[in-house]
């Protein structure tokens, strides 16, 4: 195995981190804050992702399809806090678990009326085409580096705003004691809209940057979100950064994994064998790291301290 293959599963690993951590920032900020268990941001993933294929199709350009994403994505992420999760805040998780999977057959249906059960197919920009050489020779997909990109700048904006805005310090405020903040004046309602709607843009924004790099279909958002999940058990619920370590870690993990445990099972059990073995433990080994992690922390890397 040279180390050019190797450095290359490296930068797919946080890629693919990246992508996990615009899903679950949006996740952990909304239960951070609400206290709810939204399954169906999944959904919103996939809104992003059909929103900007279609509106690259129809336009020619794949950057007013990725602003389509983010417009469709927070719009839709509104419109179901004002009409549906504003009357879950009261109730126990079981309500709003079941409530967010009908929202989920609910959008996949939906979907699949308006776009039909084919998949839709987005091009990569004509800027961000080709691969760029890294040290050593490697050729690189520029459009994945872009990706790494955006997700690093995110991560910063995110800081600052929670950092350093008015909005952030609410925010930061509601997942302490959203009882307090209410009041004390603030519009507890308005802070939920505009924190739902922030979750599904980050959502809206994963599934567009990653609808170029595979097809956009319905249901795309469902095994996403698993892992989002998991990065946030990870991580720690309600914590920006755990978010983002987490996804960096089950990037890496799952990715590396898949490619090294074949190979590695490979040396004893032949090439057949070994490939399957691996596989099957690749599959196994982000829930694995995930169980040893909450033995050791149970509240996860960085949870959130009231």
């Amino acid at each position: 195995m040279s180390p050019a293959l190797l450095i290359e599963q490296i930068l797919n690993g946080l890629q693919f981190g990246v992508m996990l951590f615009l899903m679950a920032a949006g996740l952990t900020l909304i239960f951070g804050v609400m206290g709810l268990i939204n399954l169906a941001h999944g959904s919103l993933y996939m809104i992003g992702a059909f929103a900007c294929a279609t509106v690259a199709a129809a336009t020619g350009s794949f950057w007013l399809g990725l602003a389509a994403s983010l417009a469709a994505a927070a719009a839709a992420g509104a419109l179901v806090e004002l009409l549906v999760i504003r009357r879950l805040y009261d109730r126990d998780h079981l309500d709003q678990v079941l409530a967010t999977f009908a929202l989920i057959l609910i959008f996949s249906e939906g979907a699949r009326w308006l776009f039909g059960s084919f998949p839709l197919y987005l091009d990569i920009p004509p800027l961000l085409a080709g691969a760029v050489e890294l040290p050593g020779g490697l050729l690189y997909p520029l459009y994945r580096l872009a990706i790494i990109g955006v997700g690093i700048a995110v991560a910063a904006g995110l800081y600052l705003l929670i950092a350093r805005t008015r909005l952030g310090m609410r925010i930061r405020a509601g997942e302490s004691d959203r009882e307090m903040i209410a009041a004390l004046g603030i519009d507890i309602r308005t802070l939920y809209t505009v924190v739902f709607a922030l979750g599904a843009a980050l959502a809206g924004l994963a599934g567009a940057l990653v609808g170029a790099l595979q097809s956009v279909q319905v249901g795309m958002g469902e095994p996403v979100l698993i892992l989002a999940f998991v990065v946030i058990v990870i991580g720690g619920i309600g914590s920006i950064k755990g978010a983002l370590v987490g996804a960096l870690l089950v990037g890496l993990i799952d990715t590396l994994g898949r490619f090294l445990l074949p190979k590695f099972f490979a040396l004893f059990l032949g090439a057949s064998d070994g490939a399957t073995v691996g596989a099957a433990l690749a599959s196994m080994l982000i829930y694995l790291v995930m169980a040893v992690i909450l033995a050791v922390r149970p509240k996860g890397l960085f949870a959130m301290t009231a």
